[in-house]
């Protein structure tokens, strides 16, 4: 696509050079002409038709002698091989039009002022040509520079999650210990291992599908309902038309955390996670408010590091609505880059 797209330029380019180059010759012609017998008005038409597709001819082979030069030499040493090229250049031109026509008159002097300026052109639009290339490949390395700090950015973010779940989750294991329930303590190791086999395996993933996502969310909500003895549930509430959307991946685990973290969680406060998609395709995280008497200090990292991480994957900003009785939090979703 790049050659096809360099080819035509440089057919496009040399018109113009030949057309702005020639433009003298057709002064003359026209002087010629009349001057000329009525007879010979065909053969200097002819002639001139001639003349001009060889212009064109040289003046592409001209171009790209200069692009190809000016990519692999410094500029300042181009110069006496493009002096020399457009030499020959002259020649061969003389020559084919001298075979083709003898008694027509080329006008050297007007003829050896317009391969200067072919020349010139030649080198001035090879240099342009190797400035654009530069600028394009520094963009290129800008652009690789931005992705690579934004993946090192959302890694960072992500890794500031498995600590805190993974203590979390000692914690929980320890409780069942003391406990004595095998039973228990098995189911909720085996789901344990299944979210831990997620996070490991989308440790250097930035977006993951909805499928994927809620997957790892009833696993999660597993753990919780073992944890809490059956007093926290997730309700899972998508249609499989979704299910290819794209989310920043562990955006649900801060959120199901923080329902925990910030909510009296008993026999008489039973707490249902809802997670549904709403009209603008848009995933709804809301859960009831039973707030604690002795609030646990927090700093919001959670819910501002899942903010960040929507910034920089997505350029979308979640939403959050607190009322008296409802915590909900929306989530944009993106498409897949096919």
């Amino acid at each position: 696509m790049r050659v096809y797209k360099s080819l035509s330029k440089i057919l496009l380019v040399s018109l113009v050079c030949t057309i702005f180059v020639s433009y003298p010759n057709m002064l003359f012609l026209s002087w010629d002409l009349n001057c000329a017998p009525s007879e010979s008005h065909a053969c200097y038409i002819d002639n001139t038709l001639i003349r001009f597709l060889l212009f064109w001819i040289i003046s592409m082979g001209l171009l790209l002698f200069n692009q190809h030069l000016i990519k692999n030499l410094e500029i300042k040493k181009c110069i006496l091989p493009n002096i020399l090229m457009t030499i020959l250049a002259y020649f061969v031109y003389r020559g084919i039009t001298m075979y083709i026509c003898s008694e027509f008159d080329g006008r050297p002097i007007i003829l050896t002022f317009q391969f200067f300026v072919m020349g010139m052109m030649g080198q001035m639009l090879g240099y342009t040509d190797y400035l654009n290339r530069i600028h394009q490949i520094k963009e290129e390395e800008l652009q690789q520079m931005k992705i690579e700090s934004l993946q090192s950015r959302c890694d960072a973010l992500t890794n500031q999650i498995n600590p805190h779940f993974f203590f979390n989750s000692l914690n929980g294991i320890s409780s069942l210990v003391r406990k004595k329930d095998e039973k228990l303590t098995i189911c909720y190791i085996d789901h344990l291992s299944d979210i831990f086999r997620y996070i490991l395996q989308s440790e250097h993933k930035g977006l993951v599908t909805l499928e994927e996502e809620l997957e790892f969310a009833r696993s999660f909500s597993q753990v919780m309902q073992v944890r809490y003895a059956g007093k926290l549930d997730v309700s899972i509430d998508v249609a499989p038309e979704y299910m290819h959307l794209q989310i920043p991946v562990l955006a649900l685990l801060p959120l199901i955390e923080n329902v925990t973290v910030h909510n009296m969680i008993d026999s008489e406060h039973h707490m249902l996670v809802e997670i549904s998609m709403n009209d603008k395709q848009e995933l709804v995280v809301s859960n009831p408010l039973f707030p604690k008497q002795y609030k646990q200090e927090t700093h919001g990292t959670g819910l501002r590091n899942l903010q960040n991480r929507f910034a920089l994957l997505m350029n979308t900003q979640l939403k959050v609505e607190k009322s008296d009785e409802t915590f909900r939090v929306t989530l944009p979703l993106g498409t897949a880059n096919l």
